[in-house]
């Protein structure tokens, strides 16, 4: 992954209509062209909203828009075949490919079931409300749309540890979290996120990772979906809410029996950085992590504009404490305006942003797809009122991927000497030159650098085009690189 680039490829509100696939295979040659070195696809399988489904309500993982399920036969992204002509046209062009393993719940069961069941608090996930009563729930997955082609695993309640819609003995319907009295008894699992006191619970069927017979169907399953995509990483969705001893065991299965060197990240979303690190100490650096707190450093620094102090930035972040298993981010289909996780980044500042984490030594970053190529989408507001969305492509986006490429090499040198004006050298290596990268959030700001004599008169220009004027250094290799108010340049010589 040495300058590698990941780019998610898709947001919440990506349209749908079945295009999607065929949308990838076209724009190909301009990730490549762009930079692109890995794409993170969206959830492939078919969700419960069949058609319209994200991805995330995950129903059939078998079902990649092949078959008649959920009043739809390709998902929102298009059919099968359309999707393993994407993955081989991205092929071609040496792009990598990262699946989105959704594996913490269920949604939209075939068949409900009679199952003992306690309602818990929602603020405290061990305390019950209430006594236990009898109830039903749609638990039972058997996807007669598929007919047991592939595998013929059926999920019942004993496949899960809660659910959050049930029909009380009364024939009330009602929402709420209720844990299941399943074979292991009446209580979540163990290892997940203690937000809520135990995090085990997010939505729909929740996965009971305890039932090996989970365990073996999923890694059945992943064996199935190499053999089929040759993917080389997957996206771990929810990993806050899933037994951590799960992952440990099912990455050395894929890593012993499917793919040596698949990559793994997964979306444990927490800003609190000592929690990342204990994830990452839990799971013995199996995956790699997205660095959330970093995301929301930029979400402050956007906000706070040049009452923000630069020089930490990347306080109490991974890619400063864990660099080699962070994966670097500006913003998500979580953060993105409407979203659960709202937490977007404003738009002056996202140039600054992705300096931060395409042109520096440390990170794998991942570009979101709307800075790329800009997103208009309507959702309803707090209000319930639709609300229209921009979402501009970023000016300098695409030429700061081609700067990583060609430039950000070599040892790193921080000039972090000025709350609203810093800087970094990367010195090159055999083949690269190196660049200084310098961005402000307030006024017009300069550093003083000093190359060495090897730079003698050197002159430099700003890749971006920032800035039209050049900086010519003097016999000492010493030079005033500028910035404009509240940007950022990428200096290099000039040939």
């Amino acid at each position: 992954m040495s300058n590698g680039i990941l780019l998610q490829s898709f947001h919440w509100y990506t349209e749908g209509n079945g295009q999607f696939w065929k949308e990838i295979k076209e724009k190909v040659e301009d990730f490549k062209k762009k930079g692109i070195t890995a794409i993170w696809l969206p959830p492939a399988h078919k969700g419960a909203n069949g058609g319209y489904s994200v991805g995330y309500d995950a129903y059939d993982l078998f079902d990649l828009g092949e078959f008649d399920q959920k009043n739809s036969i390709p998902t929102k992204y298009g059919t099968k075949d359309e999707y393993l002509a994407a993955i081989d046209a991205l092929r071609q062009q040496g792009i990598a490919v990262y699946i989105d393993a959704v594996l913490n719940h269920k949604m939209g069961g075939d068949e409900d079931e009679s199952i003992k069941m306690v309602r818990m608090d929602e603020n405290d996930r061990t305390q019950h409300i209430g006594q236990p009563f009898e109830g039903t729930a749609f638990t039972k997955f058997t996807f007669p749309g598929r007919n047991k082609q592939y595998n013929d695993f059926v999920w019942d309640f004993q496949c899960f540890s809660g659910i959050d819609y049930i029909t009380d003995e009364d024939g009330n319907g009602t929402s709420g979290i209720f844990c299941i009295f399943n074979q292991y008894g009446d209580n979540w699992e163990d290892n997940v996120s203690s937000e809520n006191v135990n995090y085990d619970f997010l939505m729909g069927c929740d996965i009971d990772f305890r039932n090996p017979s989970v365990r073996k169907h999923l890694q059945d399953w992943i064996q199935w979906y190499f053999d089929l995509t040759k993917f080389e990483g997957i996206r771990l969705d929810a990993a806050k809410h899933i037994n951590f001893d799960f992952f440990i065991e099912w990455i050395d299965f894929i890593k012993a029996s499917v793919r040596s060197d698949c990559f793994f990240v997964g979306e444990y979303w927490t800003f609190n950085h000592p929690e990342l690190v204990a994830y990452i100490d839990s799971v013995e650096g199996r995956m790699h992590l997205f660095d959330a707190p970093l995301q929301n450093n930029f979400h402050i620094a956007s906000h706070e504009k040049n009452n923000y102090n630069l020089t930490e930035i990347f306080d109490n972040t991974l890619v400063q404490s864990h660099p080699d298993l962070t994966v670097t981010l500006v913003d998500n289909h979580d953060t993105q305006p409407l979203q659960s996780l709202e937490n977007p980044v404003e738009p002056w500042f996202k140039p600054l942003a992705y300096a931060l984490i395409l042109m520096r030594a440390k990170g794998y970053p991942c570009v979101f797809v709307p800075d790329v190529y800009g997103a208009t989408y309507t959702d309803k507001g707090n209000d319930g009122q639709d609300v229209e969305i921009f979402m501009p492509a970023i000016d300098k986006l695409d030429a700061l991927m081609t700067a990583r490429q060609l430039f950000a090499y070599g040892e790193q040198i921080d000039y972090f000497d000025h709350n609203n004006c810093i800087a970094w050298r990367r010195t090159g290596d055999d083949e690269k030159e190196g660049c200084i990268t310098i961005l402000s959030n307030g006024d017009e700001g300069f550093k003083d650098i000093t190359l060495g004599e090897d730079f003698a008169h050197a002159v430099f220009y700003d890749f971006l085009q920032n800035r039209q004027d050049e900086v010519q250094l003097d016999e000492q290799g010493n030079g005033n690189f500028l910035v404009n108010s509240c940007s950022v340049s990428v200096w290099v010589r000039k040939k």
